[in-house]
């Protein structure tokens, strides 16, 4: 038997749309995850970037359990004292609509170069209009 090595030239990447409207976000982001790392291929190899190509729309109306729109906080500092700020999923969710799902897409990738190659591999839009129409993409019911 001989293993197969995958390169980036065997593949070509797939579009997949994704309806994110009524979804729980961190089940949501796992599933995206798994296609744009390309852990759903025969011919999956670790240290590629394989995955499909995802665009997730209707982001800013996916859903968190139990009280997590109060007790989920986001912070971030700016690097001086006294600078850290933090905020709530609600609040964030009104001001960004796709930072929640970008986080927890990010939070799940390999923290390192591939993990920012694989990110780019999804496309996040807040409403129902995207501009990747051209690209024909297929349905992902989730």
């Amino acid at each position: 038997m001989k293993t197969i090595l995958a390169t980036q030239k065997d593949i070509k990447p797939d579009w997949y749309l994704v309806d994110a409207s009524g979804k729980t976000l961190g089940r949501l982001a796992a599933k995206i995850v798994l296609i744009i790392r390309g852990k759903n291929k025969p011919l999956y190899t670790p240290n590629l970037n394989l995955g499909d190509k995802v665009i997730v729309i209707n982001a800013e109306k996916i859903r968190v359990t139990g009280r997590k729109a109060e007790n989920k906080i986001y912070y971030r500092y700016s690097g001086y004292p006294g600078g850290l700020k933090q905020e709530n999923y609600a609040k964030v969710i009104k001001r960004k609509p796709t930072f929640p799902l970008e986080q927890a897409i990010k939070g799940m990738l390999p923290h390192g170069p591939l993990g920012r190659k694989c990110f780019q591999n999804v496309k996040i839009y807040a409403g129902t209009n995207h501009p990747h129409q051209a690209q024909n993409p297929q349905a992902l019911i989730i």
